[in-house]
């Protein structure tokens, strides 16, 4: 694998390049979880174009003022979070402190990191900006931004955001005013919108819970899972074959209504579940987020420019033995009824039963499968016209969650291909299993056990 340590700049605070408003935003009801209290990645990576940049203009001076003219529409982000009385609240000073930003240079090739580009990426750590503790959030800049050129002339821009103000979308629409402008456009192609009180609990929502029994008083099978000790990362594909191989699979009803996600998720979780051995009566779960940006019915809609929280949890459960006995269509089928779940009813719901500090969803992190899906963020697209995208997305790095969980992302394959990749976490041994167990489902030969 190639390493490399990347030469840092000193850490520099920029700010909005104009004036901006002075004032509090409040956060909504989903941005104040306590599970959101932490800063999250996205890097992604650029291949430069010839001619390129003018020589006479370095392409951190071009991302750093693109930066700060986006900051000018993204004002809040060069506040800081302040803690209300109670503690359980938090708001954003717009105080235009600024955002941290620093410029990196790796002695290596852009192609040498891989192609496709896999997490977890080569030497990660040395393509992101050091944060401290990840999940101390108050009075610290909210944005820490690295821009690392290689030997090529290819870049990483890495984001590390906190996720109290922005979720995975919001993240790549601030990213995509940072390229738009570093491009050369005069304004952003999509203008921000905060309206953060749409997603706040109103006396209209139910208490309602929607929880996974957390089997507290059972043995804790698996205890390996919540930690990385013994863990070991290796990324899947999937393109056309494999999605044909999935759907021909199912009976032509469902096989002509699944979707990717779907299709995708129930091989993967079958897989996994084989792979890990649990006991046939085990309980395992699934655990994904949907994008209340698509499914919301209320008047007024959230707006185009939404970037705040708007991911809403759901769960599919089975028994080990009837999940990797069953049909692949029944996988299939628990998986979608968990999507269809997220009602306009249970937004209301879980909006209420976050208002009053408690959890969305819980799970029992050693049987669950835990993943969301970013290839419908727009990342695919990013441009700066004098270097093309080539990959990225979610490096895996952070906190312990953050590292075991999977993440959908769209990529290249080394013949240009497009591909959806899902990093996937497991013990080493287990790896080997699940790997093969993938294979099988996947080829043709495979169609009639499934």
């Amino acid at each position: 694998m190639t390493t490399f340590t990347a030469r840092r700049s000193k850490p520099e605070l920029v700010v909005p390049a104009r004036a901006t408003p002075c004032e509090v935003k409040s956060l909504s009801d989903v941005d104040n979880q306590q599970d959101l209290r932490l800063y999250v990645t996205i890097v992604e990576f650029f291949r430069r174009r010839v001619p390129g940049v003018p020589e006479q203009t370095a392409a951190s001076s071009i991302i750093k003022a693109a930066l700060a003219e986006a900051l000018v529409y993204y004002y809040p982000v060069a506040g800081r979070l302040r803690e209300l009385p109670g503690g359980d609240k938090l708001v954003v000073d717009c105080t235009a402190e600024g955002v941290v930003f620093v410029e990196a240079h790796a002695d290596v090739r852009l192609v040498e990191l891989g192609v496709p580009l896999e997490p977890p990426y080569p030497c990660v750590d040395e393509l992101l900006c050091d944060v401290g503790d990840v999940r101390a959030v108050v009075g610290k800049p909210l944005l820490y931004l690295q821009m690392t050129e290689f030997r090529c002339g290819g870049l990483a821009i890495a984001l590390t955001m906190c996720h109290s103000i922005v979720d995975a979308f919001g993240k790549i629409q601030l990213l995509r005013c940072i390229i738009d402008l570093a491009r050369g456009q005069e304004v952003p192609t999509i203008l921000p919108s905060w309206e953060r009180h749409l997603l706040m609990s109103s006396s209209e929502a139910t208490s309602e819970s929607y929880q996974v029994d957390n089997d507290a008083t059972s043995p804790p099978a698996h205890a390996q899972l919540v930690t990385l000790e013994g863990m070991v990362t290796r990324s899947f594909l999937f393109g056309p074959r494999e999605i044909s191989v999935l759907r021909g699979a199912l009976p032509e009803r469902l096989a002509r209504s699944a979707t990717l996600f779907e299709l995708i998720t129930a091989a993967l979780w079958r897989c996994r579940t084989a792979a890990l051995e649990y006991a046939p009566d085990e309980r395992v779960f699934v655990a994904f987020v949907t994008n209340a940006r698509r499914s919301w019915k209320r008047n007024p809609p959230l707006p185009a420019g939404f970037y705040g929280n708007a991911l809403f949890g759901t769960v599919a459960e089975a028994a080990a033995g009837e999940l990797c006995g069953g049909s692949f269509a029944d996988a299939v089928e628990l998986v979608r009824e968990a999507k269809l779940r997220v009602t306009d009813e249970h937004v209301r719901s879980v909006l209420d039963i976050m208002a009053r500090g408690k959890r969305e969803v819980e799970v029992a992190m050693n049987r669950t499968f835990i993943l969301s899906d970013i290839t419908r963020c727009g990342d695919v697209s990013l441009d700066l016209g004098w270097a093309e995208r080539v990959g990225g997305g979610v490096p895996m790095a952070g906190d312990i969650i953050t590292r075991l969980s999977s993440v959908y992302m769209s990529c290249k394959d080394a013949n240009g291909e497009e591909r959806i990749m899902v990093p996937i976490v497991l013990p080493e041994h287990a790896m080997g299993i699940f790997a093969s167990q993938l294979a099988v489902a996947t080829k043709e030969l495979a169609r009639s056990s499934l």
